[in-house]
């Protein structure tokens, strides 16, 4: 649950067969589809809570109805401020919604790594277009699960990439825009009307730039 890779619709196009069966929380086989410990998934994200509240902090969530409800596909796309975005989204999402982040492939270090594995997370390659990813990303969809990802790549970018509108089309979801801001000691998770996936690569990310602007803003 981390900095996602700004991926290019030129790249690759990830295949839509059917997932085969694998080791779960794994995605060393091409086929494997990484699945969610429930227990660790939320033993993270309350964990991740703290050093928001030792700081004096607390997040407000609006717009939680925007949310579909659980068992369908869905891409949650939030705009990136800080390490602890993920855990701020997941905490705010319905009870039901698992998020499975793409996340960089450097934080699957031992241990670290498995921890990330067992709460459905899934490496990612930032140097380049990790078709791998996106393959994985859709089998997720492809299941009725829910793939978190930051379409500005990393802290603090600006120009939402194309892939998240690839992923969305290919998995067949809705993209749910997320913005998240910092007011003072308050933050603010706020959750967007979801965006159709059809329409095109090109007017879909041009539509889910202008969502999470709007979204951020007071």
């Amino acid at each position: 649950m981390s900095e996602a890779a700004p991926f290019s619709p030129h790249s690759s196009s990830p295949d839509s067969g059917s997932p085969n069966s694998g080791t779960p929380n794994s995605a060393a086989h091409p086929d494997e589809v990484p699945t969610v410990n429930p227990f660790v998934y939320r033993a993270v994200v309350a964990a991740m809570h703290l050093p928001t509240v030792l700081a004096g902090q607390r997040v407000e969530v609006r717009g939680r109805e925007n949310v579909p409800p659980p068992g369908t596909p869905l891409v949650v796309a939030a705009n990136h401020r800080s390490a602890l975005d993920p855990f701020m989204v997941a905490r705010a999402m319905p009870p039901g919604r698992f998020l499975q982040f793409m996340a960089k492939q450097e934080l699957f270090v031992p241990v670290v790594g498995d921890i990330i594995r067992a709460g459905g997370s899934f490496p990612v390659d930032r140097s380049g277009n990790d078709v791998h990813a996106i393959r994985t990303a859709v089998r997720i969809l492809q299941r009725g699960g829910t793939v978190g990802i930051f379409p500005q790549g990393t802290r603090g970018g600006t120009a939402v990439q194309g892939g998240v509108a690839l992923i969305a089309a290919k998995g067949r979801a809705p993209i749910l825009p997320v913005g998240i801001r910092l007011d003072g000691q308050r933050w603010v998770v706020r959750f967007g009307v979801p965006l159709e996936s059809r329409g095109g690569v090109k007017a879909v990310t041009h539509d889910l730039g202008f969502a999470l602007l709007r979204l951020v803003q007071p």
